[in-house]
């Protein structure tokens, strides 16, 4: 299906569905879901209001006892079969994030589906292994038997990037452990939670347990975020919103799960593979045309291999195609809105002020110019404390600078805010591991850059936040471990209790 996907026709009845039932925003406003590739209006629907939030919340707290009650056999099966339904979806799923965020369709087919539907079959088996420590007597006269249970009420907000994808990495992992969960995904991206809500329906979750409110985040973000029947909240996005977000939360006490910015260091030692390096950076680089928080945004080339790999890249990113998300052939897509890309854009030139362009820095003429497109852009000449080696630019930019020793490359790599993701690129397993101890950050690739996978992590360090998406490892943010303790002896009167009255026995 090759065929734009009919938002308008599709969400007719609203954005919002809470309970099971798609039902428009209260909050008297609309939002516009814009083509990024054309500039044209998809979608005007309208946004939720704090009203909509509360019964979000209430859907999600009613639903709540019963699916927690749930055996995890009885989660797994839902589960198995909501990513059968995904599957169904895939053409659907696919086409819908393409229109909603330019993505080639490639890109949406190839990596966001199936990524979305692994994460489910993941999940499925994930739910029926939610361990603890085995019971035994560890204070020799009782038993202690360790109790994962749900948390409650999870209020989780997504980022415009990867709707889909950031969907599931909420949802999922909340509803293994027997949550319920309202999930708020950027005001301008609503299309494929949507979808994903009704697949999720298809496949018989109870109504109520996943909950969508489509707003904006001073309304129904922060109401979701600050409100008191919400017992955890889960926020992807950039660290400035991250602060706000731990700070509403402080008020209710509640968990926090925070995944924030990043700037990745691409580390190139004199002896890697300098080929592989290049198309690694340039693949890591370019995308979802930067807009990925572990993009390879600061590559370290040690003085060997600089000049030739700048050159790599470069002739490489001049290759790189762009155009219609749904030309099978199109590599690189238009940033999210015209205000991002004239966000990257300013970057760009600010920094020719102190640094070289090397290539690209501007945005495409004729047909693509109604889009929001930018090309790819290499810059080089860069100091370590420019504000393209510092700052996130979240566009199809790559900023190279060159080091001489290993403890210099390592270094520089740690010299941001950020730990989020990072790469190694050596032949030498001795320095590579060397990389991987020392850098800080929350993944570390080896001659690789981008690839996740659902059995393992994904989460940052330092000002990226904290807590972990996907794997078993996800479980520790979605569950409360509760200690249970049995007495053995059946004695009334136990041998401690003279520490607080009367005499040893």
């Amino acid at each position: 299906m090759d065929q734009r996907f009919e938002a308008a026709e599709r969400f007719a009845e609203g954005a919002q569905f809470i309970a099971g039932s798609l039902r428009s925003g209260t909050s008297g406003r609309t939002q516009d879901v814009v083509d990024p590739a054309t500039g044209e209006t998809v979608l005007r629907y309208q946004l939720a209001a704090t009203a909509d939030v509360d019964a979000a919340v209430a859907a999600a707290a009613r639903a709540f006892p019963g699916w927690a009650g749930a055996t995890p056999g009885e989660r797994s099966e839902v589960l198995h079969r909501f990513a059968a339904a995904l599957a169904e979806d895939a053409e659907e799923l696919a086409a819908a994030e393409s229109l909603n965020c330019g993505k080639p369709i490639k890109l949406s087919r190839e990596f966001d589906v199936p990524g979305s539907v692994d994460n489910a079959a993941f999940f499925a088996g994930a739910a029926r292994h939610l361990e603890g420590k085995a019971a035994g007597e560890y204070s020799g006269d009782h038993t202690s038997v360790i109790r994962r249970e749900p948390i409650g009420v999870v209020g989780s907000i997504a980022p415009w990037n990867y709707p889909l994808q950031m969907a599931a990495w909420k949802v999922l992992p909340a509803i293994a452990a027997g949550n319920a969960i309202v999930l708020k995904p950027a005001e301008i991206t609503p299309l494929t939670s949507l979808l994903f809500a009704r697949a999720a329906q298809r496949a018989g979750l109870p109504d109520g347990v996943l909950n969508i409110v489509s707003g904006a985040g001073r309304d129904a973000g922060e109401r979701l975020v600050g409100h008191p029947d919400v017992a955890m909240t889960s926020f992807t996005g950039s660290t400035a919103v991250g602060k706000r977000v731990a700070e509403l939360a402080t008020g209710t006490v509640k968990r926090i799960h925070l995944e924030l910015g990043g700037k990745a260091p691409f580390v190139v030692f004199d002896d890697a593979d300098l080929e592989a390096a290049v198309h690694g950076a340039v693949a890591g680089a370019l995308i979802n045309s930067g807009q990925d928080c572990t993009a390879a945004t600061r590559a370290y080339v040690q003085r060997p291999l600089y000049d030739a790999f700048v050159s790599g890249v470069a002739d490489l990113m001049a290759t790189v195609r762009l155009g219609d998300p749904f030309d099978p052939s199109t590599d690189l897509g238009p940033l999210i809105s015209h205000a991002q890309r004239d966000r990257v854009a300013g970057f760009v030139e600010r920094a020719r002020g102190y640094a070289t362009v090397v290539t690209g820095g501007e945005a495409p003429q004729g047909e693509l110019a109604k889009g929001a497109y930018y090309r790819p852009t290499l810059i080089a000449g860069a100091a370590q404390d420019s504000e393209v080696v510092q700052s996130e630019i979240f566009g199809p930019v790559l900023v190279v600078l060159p080091f001489d020793g290993d403890d210099e490359g390592i270094a520089l790599a740690n010299d941001t805010p950020y730990g989020l993701a990072a790469s190694a690129w050596s032949r030498d397993v001795y320095r590579t591991g060397r990389a991987t101890r020392e850098i800080n950050a929350g993944c570390v690739w080896v001659n690789d850059h981008i690839p996740i996978i659902s059995e393992m992590p994904h989460g940052g360090a330092k000002a990226s936040g904290f807590g972990k998406d996907m794997s078993a490892y996800s479980f520790e943010e979605y569950t409360q471990v509760k200690h249970v303790m049995y007495d053995n002896t059946g004695v009334a009167r136990k041998d401690w209790h003279r520490t607080i009255f009367g005499d040893r026995a």
